[in-house]
């Protein structure tokens, strides 16, 4: 089961969300893949303390291969490095993917991570991160995941965007991926004791869209695990975040 992260809003948390569901998965025994398309390379970041780019090779390679500039005599598994986390493995971002896309673009490879992605398929669950826009890498992630999850951070900004980006789901479904589908709303930085998150996540509810819960909370300890380079259900297991992380997993859909 491949699942996208995706919302065209920068800080909403896609990479928090990718490396802690990808974490509880592993420690639940499944072999699990992170899949890092965003050029800032934070999940790469996040889980394994290096420098974005510095892990090689990395995606920027794979798609470079698949230009014929570079014949590089390898397997789909040549890309893939394990992380501190037993039972996940990651798809290292680079920096120099935002100068390849043009390329990939205008050549027309948007289903070769696809493809890549089918080449590995010992892998029980994947998690794909992705940018904060629209482009090739983010089209190419919703072209090859089954599932796709959409991190909501409660202000109406995030609302407006959702209905664009449930559209744009839909659209992707009819003309790329017929089994692309919206796997939930993950409601993110959720601050109970204020009127406006729970007014909005309330009123998606009241609209019958696939909102996840429970809702995750907003802490600082997410922040720490940022600078720790540790997940935070590996950091700190027993945090209500944590749980509610796990909470979340277990509410994803299976099909």
């Amino acid at each position: 089961m491949r699942y996208v992260v995706f919302n065209r809003k920068g800080g909403v948390g896609k990479s928090t969300i990718v490396c802690n569901l990808a974490a509880v998965s592993a420690a639940s025994g499944l072999r699990t893949l992170v899949v890092d398309l965003d050029p800032q390379g934070n999940a790469s970041q996040y889980l394994t303390g290096r420098e974005p780019g510095d892990l090689k090779p990395t995606l920027h390679d794979f798609f470079e291969g698949t230009l014929g500039f570079r014949l590089l005599r390898s397997t789909p598994e040549t890309f893939v490095h394990k992380t501190p986390v037993p039972n996940l493995d990651l798809l290292a971002s680079d920096p120099e993917l935002i100068e390849l896309q043009p390329k990939l673009e205008s050549r027309h490879k948007i289903y070769k991570l696809r493809d890549l992605l089918k080449s590995l398929d010992d892998y029980d669950r994947v998690f794909l991160d992705t940018p904060p826009a629209l482009g090739f890498y983010t089209t190419s992630a919703l072209i090859a995941a089954d599932s796709c999850l959409i991190p909501f951070d409660c202000d109406e900004f995030s609302r407006r965007a959702l209905y664009q980006l449930l559209e744009t789901v839909a659209e992707i479904r009819e003309d790329h991926n017929p089994e692309l589908r919206v796997g939930g709303v993950v409601v993110n930085q959720f601050q109970k004791r204020a009127s406006l998150p729970k007014r909005l996540v309330a009123e998606l509810m009241e609209e019958d869209l696939p909102v996840l819960e429970p809702y995750l909370s907003s802490t600082v300890k997410v922040r720490e695990s940022h600078e720790r380079h540790q997940p935070l259900v590996e950091m700190l297991p027993r945090h209500p975040v944590s749980e509610q992380f796990r909470q979340v997993f277990a509410a994803l859909p299976l099909d």
